[in-house]
């Protein structure tokens, strides 16, 4: 048999795409006005653009948090239990990663941040975190006085009145019935 080669397949260097694809998640200061919660929101991305193609994102909505997280401002430890939490997803070179990732760090206003790297799963199925959680169905406290008053008789039912004298009777011959 004989040795043959097979022919080189020619490929533009720009079909492959060497980035990586990152999400960076974020809480936001609770302390920051509402108004100004974009404004932090558009720093985070300006950084990223600088180096990186956004991809797909979650503005920051107000969120309590599972535990509340202490951050040092100011020269006292403060402790937080709510937040604005958001995410950007972004495609990045590796060789960048670490400079954006103290670019990031550098921002006053954010609690807390995480980046991680995307699989290929992960990156066509962005978890929208806000629309979930508004489309699950939230369990509402009632008032005690509500359900008490439920128990009350409505409208339509017949309330009569019956003296003490009357009820005693009633009691006492139930329970010498019962007692036979």
């Amino acid at each position: 048999m004989k040795e043959s080669t097979m022919p080189a397949i020619e490929t533009n260097a720009s079909d492959f795409d060497e980035r990586n694809h990152y999400e960076f998640a974020f809480h936001v200061l609770p302390t920051i006005a509402e108004g100004e919660v974009e404004s932090v929101f558009d720093e985070i991305k300006a950084h990223i653009t600088k180096v990186g193609e956004i991809t797909s994102e979650e503005a920051p909505e107000r969120i309590d948090l599972a535990y509340p997280v202490v951050k040092h401002l100011e020269g006292k430890n403060r402790k937080f239990a709510s937040a604005y939490f958001g995410w950007v997803r972004f495609k990045l070179s590796p060789e960048a990663l670490g400079h954006l990732m103290e670019e990031l760090s550098t921002i006053s206003t954010v609690l807390r941040h995480l980046i991680i790297k995307l699989t290929k799963r992960e990156e066509t199925r962005p978890f929208r975190f806000h629309e979930n959680r508004k489309s699950v169905k939230m369990v509402e406290t009632v008032d005690e006085e509500a359900v008490v008053m439920a128990d009350a008789p409505t409208k339509d039912e017949e309330s009569v009145d019956v003296s003490e004298e009357a009820l005693d009777e009633s009691l006492e011959k139930i329970t010498h019935e019962e007692a036979k």
